[in-house]
C-alpha cells in the first residue's frame, strides 16, 4: 500500500478504535495477580472496610457490587462488609445489564454501586486500592515491606 492509502485509511482506524473502547467493560477488580499473599489482600479489604464506616453508616447502607468478587480481595472485602452490618447484592452480570437501561422500570436500586481496582504499579513496592461507590471515589497507596503493607498516606476521596 501506498502512504497515501495509508493515510486515507487512518480515520477509520481511529473511529474503529474508539467504538471499541466505548464497547469494552471498564477494568475493575484485582490486578495483583495469584501470587499475592492471602494476608495482603486481607488486611487491605480491612482497611477499606474500616474507611467505609466513617463514610458510609452499616445498618443502613446497601452496596450493589458492580462486579464479581471470585479474587482473594473481593472475597474478603465482602465478607467483611456483611460482618459490620452492610447490606451486600450480589454482581450478577444479566441484573447489570438491565440496569444499565434507564427504560427499565423494573431496575430501581436503592443500593450504592460499589467497584474497586486493586494494583501495583510497575517497578515500585507501592498498592493501591481505588474504590468507587456511586460516582465517587475513594484511593490510598500502601508501601510493601516484608510480606506486609502500610498506608503511604491517606485515604483520598474524590466527589
Amino acid at each position: 500500500m501506498t502512504m497515501r492509502k495509508l493515510l486515507g485509511l487512518a480515520p477509520l482506524l481511529f473511529l474503529l478504535a474508539g467504538l471499541a473502547g466505548c464497547a469494552s467493560i471498564e477494568p475493575y477488580g484485582n490486578f495483583l495477580g495469584a501470587n499475592a499473599p492471602a494476608t495482603l489482600n486481607e488486611k487491605l479489604a480491612a482497611d477499606t472496610v474500616k474507611q467505609l464506616t466513617v463514610l458510609y453508616p452499616p445498618a443502613s447502607t446497601r452496596f450493589d457490587l458492580g462486579q464479581p468478587t471470585p479474587d482473594a480481595y473481593g472475597s474478603a472485602l465482602v465478607e467483611s462488609l456483611r460482618i459490620k452490618g452492610y447490606a451486600i447484592l450480589e454482581f450478577e452480570p444479566d441484573e447489570a445489564a438491565q440496569a444499565d437501561n434507564p427504560d427499565n422500570p423494573d431496575t430501581a436500586r436503592p443500593g450504592l454501586s460499589l467497584r474497586y481496582v486493586l494494583d501495583a504499579p510497575a517497578s515500585t513496592n507501592l498498592y493501591r486500592v481505588t474504590v468507587m461507590v456511586g460516582s465517587q471515589s475513594l484511593s490510598r497507596a500502601y508501601v510493601a515491606q516484608n510480606d506486609t503493607v502500610a498506608p503511604a498516606g491517606s485515604w483520598v476521596r474524590k466527589e
